[in-house]
């Protein structure tokens, strides 16, 4: 996998736009210099997304090649790094007295950082919940302790409007997720949660608990036709979802979510990223489409 990107798919046209929710940025006060560190590079963008609705995006000076969200970050904040690798140089000439990255993958960035002298934090959540906790122990690592533990109770807030709509639904789908073709893997935690929050239930709920992508690869498809998905929701990272070569799979014909044309992308950057967007713009996403899947097969 290259990235965590986005693409298109079948049953699109029933899935309603999703306006950000991410919040605005508060502006940091300017009677003083800012608490903690103040030159940050993420090395991801759950970190910058965060920093941004924190009001702390002045002090960012480099993010990831792949940060879509906030949009402004793309336009105002120099590249240095993908998800697998990084321009160490790049960023050492940023002078970073902070960088933030993201789970075992990204180990070997961290260690060579550090031999540089780089102060680096490398976060590893993957439930609901450690989103929420990582929200927080950024903020107080930047100062902003107070501003971060706002921030996470009004997503809190928003995942409990979310649940409550799910709770009125005469139905409950089951609901495949996949994050990559070849070698087929399912499993996400916090995708998971989102999914049962949304109103659906995950097709591959034991997977979810496994960290580590290796160790959520199928052998075949065999097993999503055996769970019989109503609902197939595709999120490849780094590259363009294809229903069509899902739906073409062997056997596949017979799985409900196949035959009732149910297979819908959620765009990676909504999904994959375990930060604000998947907490927002990702779980209503997923909301979305269940509700309407509920509605008509109620």
């Amino acid at each position: 996998m290259k990235g965590r990107g986005a693409g298109a798919g079948i049953g699109g046209s029933r899935q309603p736009a999703i306006p950000s929710r991410t919040e605005p940025p508060l502006p940091e006060p300017r009677s003083r210099r800012p608490a903690g560190p103040t030159r940050i590079v993420c090395l991801t963008e759950e970190p910058t997304e965060t920093l941004y609705a924190l009001g702390a995006q002045d002090r960012i000076v480099g993010i990831s090649g792949f940060t879509v969200r906030p949009p402004q970050a793309r336009r105002e904040k120099p590249k240095v790094s993908a998800f697998t690798s990084a321009r160490i140089g790049e960023i050492l000439k940023l002078r970073p007295d902070f960088v933030v990255g993201f789970s075992d993958i990204q180990a070997d960035i961290a260690a060579e950082l550090v031999r540089r002298g780089v102060e680096v934090w490398i976060a590893n959540h993957r439930s609901v919940e450690g989103i929420l906790g990582y929200i927080e122990r950024l903020g107080a690592l930047v100062g902003l302790a107070e501003r971060a533990r706002a921030y996470a109770d009004t997503l809190r807030e928003g995942l409990a409007e979310v649940a409550r709509e799910a709770e009125a639904l005469p139905r409950r789908p089951k609901v495949y997720f996949e994050e990559w073709d070849e070698p087929i893997i399912t499993g996400i935690g916090w995708v998971s949660e989102l999914i049962r929050i949304a109103g659906g239930d995950d097709a591959f709920p034991e997977l979810a608990a496994e960290p580590l992508a290796k160790a959520r690869i199928l052998p075949s498809g065999d097993p999503v036709v055996a769970r019989a998905p109503d609902i197939v929701l595709g999120s490849w990272c780094g590259k363009k979802f294809r229903p069509e070569r899902v739906a073409a799979r062997p056997g596949w014909q017979a799985i409900p979510a196949v035959r009732d044309g149910e297979l819908h992308e959620i765009k990676s950057p909504l999904i994959l990223q375990p930060g604000p967007a998947a907490l927002t713009d990702g779980v209503r996403a997923i909301a979305a489409i269940v509700r309407d899947w509920a509605h008509r097969h109620g």
